[in-house]
């Protein structure tokens, strides 16, 4: 019966997403969001854990806010043609729509709810808010911004991303801070294919999925606990240090194949500066990735907790299905140089 109402709002938390991105209207984008909204927190609401009720109610006052701001701009855009033209009034709804989809994403500058409300989620309602709650914003932030605060969030994000999540030890903030890094990049690809920006985020939704099910399969909730389950089980070891150099985006893994096509796009489009600074960032995140894997070469393992770990890790398709996703640049790469 508990998980009856779970699926109800698991539902209509899809339907909501589903109605946002395929509306032919602005009211009808505002009403799925709304709806996506609802479902969420009391989806993220459990009696059991205090920081749970905490966190729902910081992202429900954020996004209520950030909606208020979305139904402004439309409004706005729907009464533009009374006002007298000028650059404020043409420029306003779209700037005033950016932000609010900038808001429900994440993005920095306008992260300050983020980390905080991922730290009080469990697993299963992270890895909703860092993949499924950023499909409609990000849809429809697609179809119409403003580029100019585009550009500042693409910088703000990967300087964010990069820099705040060097001082952090609890594995939900890492993730949070990496997901707004990848945001930037996310952004970046948007500007100039659609198609681009959506296998980023195909990828990186995989990547995430990968990670969150073991973590939560363990209860790992922080660096140390990490690095000592890894004393117990090397194929752990082995599992986490691959996907997070692919989120990280280091080749052979399938996580530099839409950085790559992403740098390859704003080379084409002569911004060398924003490449630069991205590609800088991206290495100070690949610090913290790292900051945590080396530790768990370090460890040696001896023969009887090889033994005693085998009950742990027998999911034979997650292995599976991880390696030949994690190898699977090489099969990209083969594909585009036939096509």
């Amino acid at each position: 019966m508990p998980y009856l109402y779970k699926t109800l709002f698991l539902m209509t938390l899809m339907m909501g997403t589903l109605i946002s991105i395929s509306a032919n209207s602005w009211m009808g984008s505002w009403i799925g969001l709304e709806m996506n909204l609802l479902s969420i927190i009391p989806l993220m609401n459990n009696s059991k854990n205090p920081q749970s009720t905490e966190a729902s109610l910081k992202y429900f006052i954020v996004q209520a806010m950030a909606s208020m701001i979305l139904l402004m701009s439309f409004i706005m855009d729907t009464i533009k043609s009374d006002l007298p033209m000028n650059l404020l009034t043409s420029c306003l709804p779209s700037t005033c729509l950016t932000t609010a989809l900038l808001i429900k994403t994440g993005t920095a500058p306008f992260h300050f709810w983020f980390p905080e409300v991922m730290e009080g989620l469990s697993w299963v309602n992270a890895l909703i808010l860092l993949t499924w709650q950023k499909i409609a914003p990000l849809v429809i932030l697609m179809y119409n911004n403003n580029e100019m605060i585009l550009l500042m969030a693409i910088l703000f994000s990967v300087l964010v991303g990069g820099l705040i999540g060097l001082n952090q030890t609890s594995l939900r903030k890492i993730l949070s801070y990496s997901s707004i890094n990848h945001i930037g990049w996310m952004l970046a690809a948007m500007l100039f294919l659609e198609t681009l920006w959506t296998w980023y985020f195909i990828l990186y939704s995989i990547m995430n999925t990968m990670i969150i099910w073991v973590l939560k399969k363990f209860n790992i909730s922080s660096i140390s606990q990490l690095i000592n389950i890894s004393k117990l089980n090397p194929q752990l070891k082995i599992f986490f240090m691959f996907n997070f150099f692919s989120l990280g985006g280091i080749p052979p893994f399938i996580g530099f194949l839409p950085k790559w096509l992403t740098i390859q796009a704003l080379i084409y489009n002569q911004m060398y500066l924003t490449t630069t600074l991205m590609i800088i960032t991206t290495l100070i995140t690949l610090y913290f990735y790292m900051r945590m894997t080396f530790p768990m070469i370090s460890f040696s393992i001896s023969a009887p907790t090889i033994i005693s770990m085998n009950k742990h890790m027998k999911n034979y398709f997650l292995t599976m299905v991880n390696s030949m996703l994690l190898m699977s640049l090489i099969f990209s790469t083969m594909a585009f140089n036939w096509f």
